[in-house]
């Protein structure tokens, strides 16, 4: 079993200085280093005579709908370069990162990944069936899942192939909802893994566990048993409060904190444990990379350190002055300890504030402040994870993987800005 690892070290960088206001002030002794240039204009006025009067609202409902000012919404697309196509002929659909706020990503934007579409299952007549290398075989119904002790806890999901619009070449027309949206963060709750491997038994000699959907096309992954596995995996029933959206595994499915997408197997029917991977076309005719020598790595699992600037980011136009430069981060290996950002096209690197908490295997989100002086440039985010980490530039990255592979693009991704305040996408 082989997994390409990357990793590089680079020096700390000091807070960029305050531009006025102060961070004790405003914010607080606990979350400081967002300060700057708050306020960047003279405030329009001083009363409210122009603003619209105090006005009846809608009846109480059922449940609340967004505002019919907000216009906010996934992009279907069927592959690199092959975006805002017919649902019908859709592979995925890809989150807003560019419009979402904080690190939590609302359970009906959550990007959506299948290889068949959604299943309508009945939750009632719904089953997981635990067998193979074990002592006793069982079935759970959702209703036994949710008697059990659960678990909840937040965690990012990354399709394999987030990124993969930049592997070769640029588009600079490209948003970062494009480039960037097949990563989600929720919470998730549900049955640990750990506590059903101990009501079946499992065999001591079994470390492998093999995952498979109840969806048409039969989704099953082979999974190494892992201590790391073993403590953190868990069954799903709910996501973000409420039960899981059917576009996510509704009535269950496995989440594999920090592992790739595919492994967090939707609409979860089975699990058989076994003392070798089952090699199944999902990780044999699928889910491999072809290297720059020839040669395909194989359970290549676990999503590496990452970060994107979603504002300002590309089709986006600024103007000189104030701005406010944020992102999200994430990575498989455990908490973001810092991300780094330029705006000189990787130059130099100031240190930039993570929004708290900051927590494994979950985005973060990071902010800066930033004065434009209207020249052209680029801007770039690099994380580092508490191992030590770094996400490397992209032309490492290339040299390291080269350009056959299609899966865990993690490079840093920047954003160029030319005289007229336009932002694009660009490689580096």
């Amino acid at each position: 079993m082989e997994e390409v690892r990357m990793t590089s070290r680079v020096p700390n960088e000091v807070h960029s200085k305050s531009m006025g206001v102060s961070r004790r002030g405003f914010l607080g002794n606990a979350s400081a280093g967002i300060a700057g240039s708050l306020v960047v204009g003279p405030a329009v006025a001083e009363t409210l005579a122009d603003v619209p009067p105090r006005e009846d609202g809608a009846d109480l409902s059922g449940r609340s709908e967004r505002s019919k000012y907000v216009k906010i919404a996934r992009i279907p697309e069927a592959g690199p370069g092959k975006r805002n196509v017919d649902p019908s002929d859709a592979i995925n659909s890809k989150a807003p990162l560019d419009k979402l706020f904080g690190s939590i990503t609302p359970a009906d934007l959550h990007y959506e990944r299948s290889h068949s579409g959604a299943p309508d299952l009945d939750p009632a007549l719904h089953r997981l069936l635990i067998h193979g290398m074990v002592q006793n075989a069982l079935v759970f119904s959702v209703a036994d899942l949710k008697a059990m002790p659960s678990i909840s806890r937040l965690a990012f999901i990354e399709c394999t192939g987030n990124g993969w619009e930049n592997w070769k070449k640029a588009d600079e027309n490209l948003t970062v909802q494009n480039t960037h949206g097949l990563v989600s963060t929720n919470e998730w709750t549900g049955a640990p893994l750990k506590l059903l491997v101990d009501l079946v038994g499992k065999d001591s000699g079994s470390n492998w566990m093999l995952a498979e959907g109840g969806d048409a096309a039969g989704v099953a992954r082979s999974i190494p048993l892992t201590d790391e596995i073993l403590n953190e995996a868990f069954v799903a029933y709910g996501q973000n409060g409420e039960p899981l959206r059917p576009a996510h595994g509704f009535p269950m499915r496995l989440v594999m904190p920090g592992f790739e997408g595919n492994l967090n197997i939707k609409w979860l029917r089975r699990l058989k444990f076994g003392d070798q991977p089952w090699m199944t076309r999902w990780e044999t005719a699928r889910y491999t990379q072809l290297q720059a020598n020839g040669k395909a790595t194989q359970f290549q699992l676990r999503m590496e350190t990452n970060s994107v600037i979603t504002s300002p980011s590309g089709t986006m136009v600024i103007k000189p002055g104030y701005q406010r430069i944020t992102g999200l981060s994430w990575s498989g290996h455990g908490k973001i300890a810092k991300v780094e950002i330029s705006t000189d096209g990787a130059k130099s690197w100031k240190q930039a504030q993570l929004n708290h908490p900051v927590l494994p295997k979950a985005q973060a989100r990071f902010q800066m402040d930033w004065t434009w002086d209207g020249k052209p440039t680029k801007i770039v985010s690099r994380s580092t994870d508490e191992k030590g980490n770094v996400q490397p530039a992209r032309k490492s990255f290339i040299a390291a993987m080269g350009t056959n592979a299609l899966f865990h693009y993690n490079a840093q991704q920047t954003w160029g800005i030319d005289e007229t305040g336009r932002v694009r996408n660009v490689l580096d």
